[in-house]
């Protein structure tokens, strides 16, 4: 007797031609490409001609992959053709109007505070707690 199949998959993300990943390493690094063609199970041929990122071959282990997919772009598709369906599916706002990316932004935004905007801040919360406090 053999075992029930289940049809529930542990993957939501799966590498395949039109899949938009974040880069995680090189100077384009943190912004978004689109896998164009897949080389073997170790790189991906990547393009983000919207984004700046120049095309290239791409270690699977130097990206992540994210939820968005341009259903309609074919293998080995131009730079023309990447950019024509990157804009029809808007992924660009997609992509901004998710947490994923505003939680990037404010930690970035952290990171470029100055010492005078630290000190600001500790001000601003400790206002914000007495307000809190009263009773």
């Amino acid at each position: 007797m053999s075992a029930p199949q289940s049809s529930v998959s542990t993957f939501k993300r799966y590498v395949e031609v039109g899949r938009v990943v974040l880069l995680n390493d090189g100077p384009s690094s943190g912004k978004l490409a689109t896998i164009v063609e897949i080389i073997d199970h170790n790189r991906a041929l990547i393009e983000g001609p919207v984004t700046g990122v120049p095309r290239q071959s791409f270690a699977y282990r130097r990206l992540t992959l994210t939820p968005f997919v341009l259903k309609k772009l074919p293998r080995a598709a131009g730079t023309t053709t990447v950019k024509k369906v990157w804009e029809a599916s808007e992924v660009s706002a997609k992509w901004e109007a998710s947490s994923w990316a505003k939680k990037r932004a404010a930690q970035q935004a952290r990171r470029n505070t100055s010492d005078f905007d630290r000190f600001e801040i500790m001000l601003l919360k400790k206002q914000r707690r007495r307000l809190v406090n009263v009773r």
